[in-house]
């Protein structure tokens, strides 16, 4: 189920994100699965102004955030603090 919403692009101490504004444990009924040593997440599809990548949502102090990478913010041309439309879907294992 792909969701869409729109959200401000927020500088991180690894990779830029977006704020997701739901729990994909609760919209995908999934559980987070380990992404890399010492963080869980979900792996999804994403699209950011019209750009389609890979990319993994990650909770962090109770909420949730869409890593966006250096390569996809150059070629989407936005930058952090734009606001940006998303649509995102899990990827099933």
């Amino acid at each position: 189920m792909k969701k869409t919403f729109s959200g401000e692009l927020l500088a991180g101490h690894k990779d830029a994100a977006l704020e997701v504004p739901f729990d994909p444990s609760v919209v995908w009924r999934a559980e987070a699965k380990s992404l890399w040593t010492g963080r869980r997440g979900f792996e999804v599809k994403a699209t950011l102004n019209g750009v389609s990548f890979e990319s993994c949502i990650v909770p962090r102090q109770k909420k949730f955030f869409m890593l966006v990478s250096e390569d996809v913010i150059k070629e989407t041309g936005i930058e952090v603090g734009d606001t940006v439309k998303a649509a995102v879907e899990i990827i099933a294992d």
